[in-house]
């Protein structure tokens, strides 16, 4: 999970980035007939794949800590019941 949380919005700046690269092709492709158009396919991948990489990241982060609080209070719930339970069997019988 926190590979995810990491590793999408990285992928979504490489769609960024290849996105920008498509643009700027495109416009050294058009010379001195520069259409606005043709700038926006670029642009438009650059835009898609970083919202996409971000909500990626962003839902993969809170899952891993919504995960990993509910693995602490597991955790810490183990432990006290596992120390309850020895104080119990170190008291002196009766």
């Amino acid at each position: 999970m926190a590979t995810i949380a990491g590793a999408a919005p990285m992928l979504g700046f490489l769609g960024t980035v290849t996105g920008m690269i498509n643009a700027f092709f495109q416009l050294s492709k058009a010379g001195n007939n520069i259409d606005p158009g043709q700038l926006a396919g670029g642009i438009y991948e650059a835009m898609v794949t970083t919202v996409g990489g971000l909500i990626v990241g962003i839902i993969a982060y809170i899952s891993y800590n919504s995960l990993t609080s509910m693995i602490d209070k597991v955790i810490y719930r183990m432990e006290s019941t596992s120390m309850e339970f020895l104080d119990i069997l170190h008291e002196p019988a009766s």
